[in-house]
């Protein structure tokens, strides 16, 4: 076990007062029939482009809510609330999908791209969707999660890395609480290779899984897969991805930028088209300045905040994430700040790989035993130890907000360590099987239709719905003055976005920080 480093006494009530967090909010638009809807994004959220809380995701048909930065839970998700009663009131017929895995998809190719105009900027963004497209098809990006920024103040760079190598290390006990996909429509997998079961005529399923977003048959590349990401520091992580975002990749270029036509088939032949295709359980992060990239950004003026991107969207509550779940998440990040965190290895990196994996597709199997160190351990009893380890950090986290809300939300997970059965992705089994003949798509249906149902009965005062109505007024108006402003010929414009001289360092000056790896 990791031992804690820091004493969470030691951190003074005003500082842990000044946690803030935010919340980036995936969900599919779906019809009645849980069908994708293949609409436009509608005209009353604005553009998807430059407004602050309401942008598409992948897909034109992909929501993305957003808060801003809190203090507290309760006001993050007061107003991940209040977008969502906007965007509820503004779709129609439509409904937000509960689920992180997607409704009934259609033919990969009629999965809209997200449109973002005719700006170079918002041009820039469909092509990265195309090339991811082209790179892992298009019904992986329909899979939706909750990311969750994170931050403390006065952490450096090394220690958000730390937090990061730790996070790595007992991610599978956030994806045992809180993975809630464990079934999804047959069409997902349709012509797929996978290790599903099929559990009625429309639905496949893990008997024992836990996140099939998190598995083999979410966010995986064979290509990214060959890149060996160190987390052991800013200079390692930042020449990894610099080499993989500058390093030609031969089945990339077979596609090549543009087709025959002349139409763009990605931004570049390198392993990652920009920054944000690096998959993982969790970034580090920093706010960038318009036209900016995020690397650079990083190498610049370090980490500033850590996205946390593996959480599923819980099926059962309304904006999908609870308070309880986000003070867990507290706890467990400060807990991987304060404890020893030694370097991570290629060894464990892999390891940690297949623990993921092992979690995500079996975590519920009695006795299920995960990698640790040389050895094997008890997925359930290590859990149980960092439970254990968590209690100071909830006791501090209670003194400084003067309440017993983190011991009540440790209390809560031990409660699901101990009852298997009250786990999300067992409960969604149990009410498919009770209710809806096991069937995923019936159980979507009723889920989303009873939220929409439950958003469009919540008061939302005449103010409110202007202050929202204008924003996306606002929205509108910003996207056409970025429009009308730009002179550069698109080419000249993605040329110069993905030129290396852009990340921050020179390719030479790489070799030596790659050689630490």
């Amino acid at each position: 076990m990791s031992n804690l480093q820091v004493a969470p006494a030691a951190l003074n009530p005003s500082r842990l007062q000044a946690i803030r967090r935010g919340i980036e909010k995936e969900s599919l638009r779906a019809t009645a029939a849980g069908e994708l809807a293949l609409t436009p994004h509608p005209l009353a959220l604005g553009s998807a482009l430059t407004h602050p809380n309401i942008t598409t995701d992948y897909s034109e048909s992909q929501l993305e809510l957003i808060t801003g930065v809190h203090a507290s839970a309760e006001t993050c998700l007061e107003e991940l609330l209040q977008v969502h009663q906007f965007t509820a009131r503004s779709l129609g017929e439509e409904m937000l999908w509960v689920s992180s895995m997607p409704s009934n998809l259609p033919a990969d190719e009629t999965i809209p791209i997200g449109r973002y105009g005719s700006s170079n900027v918002g041009r820039a963004k469909s092509v990265y969707r195309m090339g991811l497209a082209h790179r892992y098809g298009r019904r992986m990006q329909t899979i939706s999660g909750i990311h969750y920024n994170w931050s403390l103040p006065e952490v450096s760079s090394e220690q958000y890395f730390a937090l990061i190598r730790n996070f790595r290390r007992h991610a599978f006990l956030l994806l045992y609480l809180f993975g809630a996909s464990p079934a999804t429509c047959s069409s997902f997998v349709a012509g797929r290779t996978h290790e599903l079961q099929q559990l009625s005529a429309g639905t496949m399923y893990m008997p024992h899984g836990t996140s099939l977003r998190m598995g083999r048959l979410g966010y995986q590349s064979d290509a990214q897969a060959s890149l060996a990401v160190s987390y052991n520091g800013l200079d390692g992580y930042a020449a990894s991805l610099h080499e993989a975002l500058t390093r030609p990749y031969a089945a990339y270029e077979a596609v090549g930028v543009r087709n025959p036509g002349g139409d763009y088939n990605q931004l570049a032949t390198s392993l990652l088209q920009i920054e944000n295709e690096f998959y993982g359980t969790i970034r580090p992060k920093r706010v960038i300045k318009p036209g900016e990239r995020p690397l650079h950004a990083l190498r610049e003026r370090g980490v500033e905040y850590v996205e946390v991107r593996l959480m599923d969207l819980d099926p059962f509550v309304p904006i999908g994430i609870k308070a309880q779940t986000i003070r867990f998440l507290d706890i467990f990040l400060l807990h991987c700040l304060l404890a020893d965190s030694p370097p991570d290895t290629p060894q464990e990196i892999a390891r940690m790989g297949r623990n993921q994996h092992k979690t995500a597709a079996y975590g519920r199997e009695p006795g299920l035993r995960l990698e640790r160190g040389d050895g094997e351990v008890g997925l359930t009893a290590w859990g149980a130890e960092l439970l254990q380890a968590f209690a100071p950090v909830a006791a501090a986290l209670d003194a400084a907000h003067q309440t017993s809300d983190y011991s009540d939300a440790l209390r809560g997970a031990q409660a699901l360590l101990d009852e298997p059965d009250l786990l999300p992705s067992a409960r969604v089994l149990a009410v498919m099987a009770r209710d809806f003949d096991n069937s995923f798509r019936e159980f979507g249906i009723a889920q989303s239709t009873q939220t929409r149902a439950k958003l469009l009965s919540l008061p939302m005062g005449a103010g409110q719905q202007a202050r929202f109505a204008a924003m996306s007024a606002q929205s509108i108006a910003d996207q056409k003055e970025i429009e009308a402003g730009d002179t550069m010929p698109f080419e000249i414009y993605r040329q110069q976005y993905i030129a290396p001289e852009r990340l921050g360092l020179s390719r030479a000056a790489v070799a030596p920080a790659l050689a630490a790896v």
